[in-house]
């Protein structure tokens, strides 16, 4: 099968670069032309567009920053689909406009799925990221192949737009996560506390997360570098409210991490590394939050694994076949 994917950036490229290094016959596109070549270099077709992508391949991946990009795209794509396609929508995008647009995929005939990946970018060179897929079973099983190139641990999250939802969830937990690590080492400086201790006292402890064990590292290395800003960060968050509003469920504190990183966006700019959030807590104490021995990027040190589907407790296997 011939696949295209749309959006080369942080994650897309890399994802993209997983299935290329399996041998996959694969056309790319990007508004940065740059970004293509390099993957032409490495093997890749050049997509001309993605009207002509969806006409010429049998599954089309987009990869892109906002639910109004994956429109745009979309818009293009659709008079091309057909019975036999399938469009993979590994964006972060709003659990409501993946129906939206899975709907007229289907509508024409195609197959339609949010494949969302969770646990860093660095995990993502790897192929040992996780995804979460909302799709129907016969959907699934016809893009399992291709989600177990690009991660390691796949989970059918259901219908449609399931997997998207699940993906903001995790995003809200990391993003607390973050701010709750950056107050935990600030506090540890101004008590007088040795921070590399302090980071290992974390993590043993039932305190520990993959975010402290991963994003602090970089906060204290000083390079606050995750490939991942402070733009996305507030708009993974804000559709994680979107769906809590939608739901009726009255949040405390996502409210709360929306105006921490606004007002970071409003100090440092929206393309900032969102662990610089910490950079608000070092202005206010004039604590410089660093230790020596900490690495300056996240780099991914298990070696790559081909993918499985990971399947919940208690889920029938007649519910799996449906």
């Amino acid at each position: 099968m011939k696949v295209g994917f749309i959006g080369l950036g942080n994650v897309g490229r890399k994802l993209s670069g997983s299935l290329l290094r399996h041998g996959v016959d694969l056309a790319v596109h990007d508004l940065n032309g740059e970004l293509v070549d390099i993957h032409v270099q490495q093997g890749a077709k050049r997509g001309e567009g993605p009207r002509r992508m969806m006409k010429e391949c049998d599954v089309v991946v987009t990869c892109l920053p906002s639910p109004k990009a994956s429109d745009s795209v979309m818009m293009e794509m659709l008079p091309e689909v057909t019975g036999d396609k399938i469009w993979m929508e590994m964006s972060t995008t709003d659990e409501a406009e993946v129906k939206r647009l899975g709907a007229m995929v289907i509508e024409r005939g195609g197959a339609a799925a949010d494949c969302p990946v969770s646990g860093g970018c660095h995990r993502a060179a790897t192929g040992n990221i996780s995804i979460f897929a909302g799709c129907d079973r016969q959907t699934f099983e016809r893009i399992l192949p291709f989600l177990t190139l690009m991660g390691r641990r796949i989970l059918h999250t259901g219908e449609l737009g399931s997997a998207s939802v699940l993906k903001v969830v995790t995003n809200f937990l990391a993003t607390a996560n973050l701010i709750t690590c950056c107050e935990a080492l600030a506090t540890c400086k101004a008590a007088g506390m040795d921070l590399d201790t302090a980071y290992e006292a974390i993590k043993i402890s039932s305190g520990t997360s993959f975010v402290h064990e991963t994003e602090s590292q970089v906060i204290l290395n000083g390079s606050r570098d995750i490939s991942f800003t402070m733009d996305l960060v507030k708009k993974d968050i804000g559709l994680f409210q979107d769906v809590a509003d939608r739901a009726g469920v009255p949040l405390e504190m996502n409210p709360l991490m929306i105006g921490i990183f606004q007002d970071g966006i409003d100090r440092y700019g929206p393309r900032e590394f969102s662990p610089n959030i910490i950079r608000r807590l070092e202005e206010k104490t004039g604590l410089d939050i660093r230790a020596p021995g900490f690495p300056a990027e996240m780099l991914d040190d298990e070696p790559e694994e081909r993918g499985y589907e990971v399947r919940p407790r208690g889920r029938r296997m007649p519910d799996l076949m449906a």
